[in-house]
C-alpha cells in the first residue's frame, strides 16, 4: 500500500508557542531598555568607588622591656573619601585592627557616617594600649626592629559603603585595608605608605 499523504493545510501554530513567543520578545525589548538606563546613570554620574585612607600616622611613644611587655601610644587619621561629583555615599561597619607580628595592639571602630558628593570625613583616634606580652618570635622581631630602627605595624580593616545616586541606590559592597605602617623609632613618623582600601 502506498504511503499515505497528510496535508499541512490548516494547520496553526499553537497558541501556547504565540504567547511565549511575545513574552519572549517583551522580555529582549525590557532588558535592553534597562541596559540603555543604566548606561545613561553610569555616563551622567560617572561612579567613583568611595574608599578609606591613612591621612596621618604616628608613633607616639613605645615601650617595651625585657620581659616581651609591648606598650605603645599612636596617633591614626584616617579619611572616608568620597571623589564622586554627583553620588553621596555613606560608611558604616567600619572597624580597623592594629597588629605587630599578628599580634592584636589595638582595636578601632567608628560609628556610621554620611560623606557628601566629592568631599571626605576624618576619622580620628588616638590609642593609649596596656602593656601586651609579645611571644617569643614577636620578641626576635621587635629586637630586630628597634635594631634597625624602623618598627613596623599592620593595618586591617573594613567598612561597608552604599551609594546614594539621585532615586538610585546601589547595593552596599565592602571596601578593605590590609597594609603595613612603618614607624621611625627616633622620632615617631611613619613612611609614606599610600594605604587605602580596595573595595569589592
Amino acid at each position: 500500500m502506498p504511503p499515505r499523504l497528510i496535508s499541512q493545510e490548516g494547520r496553526q501554530t499553537h497558541f501556547v508557542i504565540w504567547t511565549l513567543a511575545v513574552l519572549c520578545a517583551i522580555l529582549t525589548i525590557a532588558v535592553i531598555v534597562a541596559g540603555i538606563a543604566v548606561f545613561v546613570v553610569y555616563m551622567v554620574y560617572q561612579p567613583k568607588m568611595p574608599y578609606i585612607r591613612v591621612a596621618y600616622a604616628h608613633l607616639d611613644e613605645l615601650l617595651y622591656d625585657q620581659l616581651g611587655l609591648l606598650e605603645i601610644d599612636i596617633t591614626l587619621n584616617l579619611e572616608a573619601v568620597n571623589d564622586n561629583n554627583k553620588a553621596h555615599t555613606s560608611f558604616s561597619a567600619l572597624s580597623f585592627l592594629l597588629q605587630f607580628h599578628d599580634i592584636d595592639v589595638a582595636v578601632l571602630k567608628s560609628n556610621s557616617l554620611e560623606v557628601p558628593k566629592n568631599s571626605s570625613r576624618p576619622l580620628n583616634y588616638h590609642f593609649h594600649s596596656s602593656p601586651i606580652p609579645l611571644d617569643q618570635d614577636a620578641k626576635e622581631a621587635m629586637d630586630k626592629a628597634l635594631r634597625r630602627g624602623i618598627v613596623p605595624f599592620d593595618l586591617r580593616g573594613h567598612a561597608k559603603t552604599r551609594w546614594k545616586v539621585g532615586i538610585f541606590v546601589s547595593v552596599r559592597f565592602w571596601t578593605h585595608i590590609s597594609c603595613r605602617l612603618h614607624f621611625f623609632q627616633t622620632n615617631g613618623s611613619t613612611v609614606e605608605s599610600g594605604c587605602s582600601t580596595t573595595s569589592h
